[in-house]
């Protein structure tokens, strides 16, 4: 069924959205991208999706650019409120269900298709989007989908480097902070709705041991921590600091703790300083669009430590520059799934923002 939605409407709504107004805005561009996906990436006799437009070692997409669409998906329908273009999506990624002990999760790759590893922080950005569309729409069903997936990422939990929670179920020698810094999240995200108070400790737990363990010294975020040998992989991300940075806020939110608020604003200030050089971001949009989501929680609290110019600006760059005559974007020849979703949800932000 979520197939048929996602052929039909998206693309007959999109494709009049794009052509109706002369001077691109961000919904038209938002509308020229959902197109292109439809046209270039999406299967409608599997309701399945392909990962980038050039060859591809396999038939369909891995599910980590289905994390970054999902996400993309709930901004389209929050900035063109009424319309269903989450569910086609999901209805997707249950294709990567896997129910298999100790906990259900999604694999990594299409379940019919073979058996796949299953990566904690993969499911996690699905958790996070579902409960964004919770809060929107009150569909409980969404809540269901992430309460599964905080059961699942406690699987990956253990007192080796001191807590924390391993990146990949079937090779854990390493912790993240891209399965911590959304696992936080999560946690926290459904204390906000349930009140339990495990969600808001596991919460804590999480963000104190990814703090003590992966923080820079100029308050950024370091990739991984090695186990059992404890060495830091110190390579930092847009995306590390931005789950961080969106988790500090929320805490301070929740708990109204000062620390948490100036924690993020240094945070904030140092990602200004450090990954905006020479007018641009770093090269991956995904990775952006997820600090972008830190920055945004920020300004909800203080305008000034939130400020978001520079997405604004990164992102009319790579309309500008790195967009070829079809619409599709990315800085190389073969364009990929979650480039496009990645701008999706980056122009859907910042249409909400702007406004």
């Amino acid at each position: 069924m979520y197939r048929y939605l996602l052929v039909i409407p998206v693309f007959l709504a999109f494709s009049e959205l794009a052509g109706a107004q002369a001077t691109p805005d961000y919904k038209s561009r938002m509308g020229q991208i959902m197109w292109n996906i439809q046209k270039n990436f999406y299967e409608p006799s599997t309701g399945l999706f392909i990962e980038t437009n050039g060859k591809n070692d396999k038939p369909h997409s891995y599910l980590w650019p289905l994390c970054a669409l999902i996400q993309a998906a709930d901004e389209v329908e929050t900035v063109l409120p009424g319309r269903q273009y989450l569910k086609p999506v999901l209805g997707a990624i249950e294709q990567y269900h896997n129910t298999e002990a100790p906990a259900p999760g999604y694999q990594a790759y299409v379940t019919k298709e073979g058996k796949d590893s299953r990566f904690y922080d993969d499911n996690q950005w699905i958790g996070i989007a579902c409960m964004d569309a919770y809060n929107r729409t009150a569909d409980k069903s969404y809540l269901a989908v992430a309460e599964e997936i905080y059961r699942f990422q406690m699987t990956g939990y253990d007192m080796k480097a001191g807590g924390g929670l391993y990146w990949k179920e079937d090779e854990k020698n390493t912790k993240n902070t891209c399965s911590n810094g959304p696992g936080i999240l999560l946690a926290l995200q459904l204390y906000k709705i349930t009140k339990d108070k495990q969600y808001l400790e596991t919460g804590v737990q999480l963000y104190e041991w990814t703090k003590k363990n992966l923080r820079s010294p100029e308050g950024l975020y370091y990739d991984a921590i090695k186990v059992p040998g404890l060495k830091i992989d110190s390579a930092k991300y847009t995306y590390n600091t931005g789950t961080m940075l969106q988790s500090t806020v929320l805490l301070y939110n929740l708990t109204g703790d000062q620390r948490y608020l100036e924690e993020a604003k240094l945070m904030a200030e140092a990602s200004k300083k450090y990954f905006y050089k020479n007018g641009r971001l770093p090269d991956h949009y995904w990775f952006n669009v997820v600090l972008l989501r830190g920055f945004e929680e920020l300004y909800k609290v203080d305008k000034t430590a939130g400020d978001f110019q520079m997405f604004t600006d990164d992102a009319e760059r790579i309309w500008k520059d790195e967009k070829d005559e079809t619409g599709l974007l990315g800085r190389k020849p073969v364009k990929s799934l979650i480039d496009q979703a990645a701008m999706l949800e980056m122009f859907g932000r910042l249409e909400r923002l702007e406004k």
